[in-house]
């Protein structure tokens, strides 16, 4: 049977917390019972929810980012994106402004590298005019001088303007529905935060928040495929409510916690930062 990267993350962590519990004498050890499941976007460890509080993973900052093109037709941004990632490109788009999509891509370590980058995809017809987004223009690089509650505002705004949008991720056709995962990682990485693409790997990260501890910008998680693995994540925005992308032939929405269908399924929060 082959294992998941997670499993044996997981495992290796267990079993290195209880040889020290056993060198140092301290009793009684706890085991661990992680649950191996499938979900929107790759496999999750499910863990006791103290778990993954006491060994909170950071998620990496935005670099040097691209910005290309500026479409009126959704169609055009999502064939755009396509295009560049059958090019090993790592792009999404999103609503620049109400009517307006653009595209982004990359994260380079300097200015000179996303130059050079967007150069050459320009020189093969790829992109037409760019933009380099700075570091110093994300969210999260002004939350020390704003505050933390400009950042979680952020994200919720940023999440806002998807709302009735057709999510379709690179390019996918109508019929592949919505990524939930897709749109939180669009939405985090919009504020300088580098969320990978995949429920599971967004679940692993960041610290445990209880649910009466929800703040705005927070990641929820569902197991909506049954049992308790994770298979869908939405973004909360206050109040008990939080931003998604809920499935097949349905637009992005707001939806509340309160609600039997996701209340029943609900499993634990994330916090980044």
């Amino acid at each position: 049977m082959q294992l998941s990267s997670g499993y044996r993350e997981g495992m290796v962590s267990v079993l290195t917390t209880v040889l020290s519990a056993f060198l140092k004498k301290s009793f009684p050890v706890y085991l661990l019972v992680l649950i191996v499941a499938a979900g929107c976007g790759g496999r999750a460890s499910v863990g006791p929810p103290s778990y993954n509080a006491t060994r909170p993973k950071r998620v990496p900052l935005m670099g040097y980012t691209i910005q290309a093109g500026s479409f009126s037709m959704l169609d055009n941004a999502v064939r755009l994106t396509g295009l560049l990632r059958r090019r090993g490109v790592d792009a999404y788009y999103f609503v620049y402004r109400p009517g307006i999509y653009k595209v982004r891509f990359g994260s380079f370590r300097t200015r000179a590298q996303a130059l050079r980058k967007a150069g050459h995809l320009r020189d093969a017809g790829l992109i037409a005019d760019f933009y380099i987004v700075s570091p110093g223009n994300y969210a999260i690089a002004k939350r020390r001088k704003r505050g933390t509650p400009y950042l979680r505002n952020s994200i919720v705004s940023t999440a806002h303007t998807f709302i009735g949008v057709p999510y379709r991720w690179g390019g996918a056709s109508q019929r592949n529905g919505f990524d939930c995962s897709g749109l939180t990682m669009v939405v985090y990485r919009l504020n300088g935060l580098k969320l990978p693409h995949s429920s599971s790997k967004q679940f692993r990260l960041g610290r445990h928040i209880k649910r009466i501890r929800l703040a705005k910008g927070d990641l929820v998680f569902f197991a909506t495929s049954g049992g308790r693995r994770v298979s869908h994540v939405g973004i909360y925005a206050g109040r008990g409510r939080f931003i998604h992308a809920p499935g097949r032939g349905k637009t992005i929405r707001v939806d509340s916690l309160s609600n039997n269908y996701y209340s029943r399924r609900y499993l634990g929060a994330r916090r980044y930062y």
